[in-house]
């Protein structure tokens, strides 16, 4: 195999990435693209309706806004709270919260990637009769400073900052040098007024979670907000028990998000961690008088 021997000691079998992206990795690229966004509606039966700026990007995958995931939201938000999105990307997750927390709320949306964040911009302005979403260009990290992303096409549809994870294992080849701040100091320096309001954390950073928590460990512990978080396929088994020990330790009792309906499927442990390759976990306050039925 032509392949095999240009590599040398990394066979098919140990990259685990396709041929298209072993040809990335290896310097073959295509120039980076952009794309714009069209603005499509739903019609949900409480909210009305809703207008949403869909990415034209060809990766993106099909994204809805529906009543059950409002719902779902109300379930433990309420109008006036604070959500935070981080990894918000086009905004799809950003508006069904905003819908539950309403005009008298607000939600702070993360997306550091500039080819998506005009997008996400687009859909702050759209719904601001009912909605009010500030989008952040930046990402939610330890500390202040630059950081490089990694993608997996030219258009930067999806990616983040894979700390120790081999990009053998991973396959994004595109990197992007994108803006990190430390998301507790940013808040009480520039949203003081925000904080007592923080109800939920929404974190997708494809297997960074555990870092961003923890660099928000303290504001989490006074705030006690509920928390939805990625375990990320490529994470190991110390990294993501770490990850529950974080939220255990913190508070919270575990369960995995079953679907957009139903964020409480069964309580899970540290011991459970490596039982799903790539899920949601939901992290519920212990003692909250949060209406679930589990």
């Amino acid at each position: 195999c032509v392949m095999g021997l240009f590599l040398g000691p990394w066979s098919l079998e140990r990259t685990r990435v396709k041929t298209k992206e072993l040809f990335y990795l290896l310097g073959f690229r295509p120039a980076p693209r952009t794309f714009g966004s069209e603005v499509v509606a739903f019609n949900l039966p409480r909210e009305g309706r809703i207008e949403y700026a869909r990415w034209l990007h060809p990766r993106e995958t099909a994204k809805t806004i529906s009543q059950d995931s409002v719902n779902q939201l109300r379930r433990f938000l309420s109008p006036g709270d604070v959500a935070i999105d981080i990894g918000a990307h086009t905004g799809d997750s950003a508006i069904p919260m905003a819908l539950a927390v309403g005009k008298s709320g607000t939600v702070l949306a993360l997306e550091p990637n500039p080819y998506v964040f005009s997008v996400l911009q687009r859909n702050a302005e759209l719904n601001r009769d009912k909605t009010r979403i500030i989008p952040l260009p930046f990402a939610a990290t330890p500390e202040d400073g630059q950081y490089e992303f990694e993608y997996g096409d030219s258009g930067f549809c999806n990616g983040g900052l894979h700390e120790n994870i081999s990009r053998w294992k991973h396959g994004l080849a595109f990197k992007l040098k994108v803006t990190g701040k430390n998301f507790a100091r940013y808040l009480s320096a520039e949203y003081p007024e925000l904080l007592p309001r923080i109800r939920y954390i929404k974190v997708d950073a494809e297997g960074y979670d555990l870092a961003v928590l923890s660099s928000m460990s303290e504001l989490i512990a006074q705030r006690q907000p509920f928390i939805r978080a990625e375990v990320y396929k490529w994470t190991g088994r110390p990294q993501r028990e770490q990850l529950f020990r974080l939220l255990a330790g913190t508070g919270y009792s575990i369960w995995r998000v079953q679907d957009e309906a139903n964020y409480c499927g069964e309580m899970v442990e540290a011991s459970r961690a490596m039982e799903w390759a790539h899920y949601d976990i939901f992290a519920v306050p212990r003692g909250s008088a949060a209406p679930f039925s589990v």
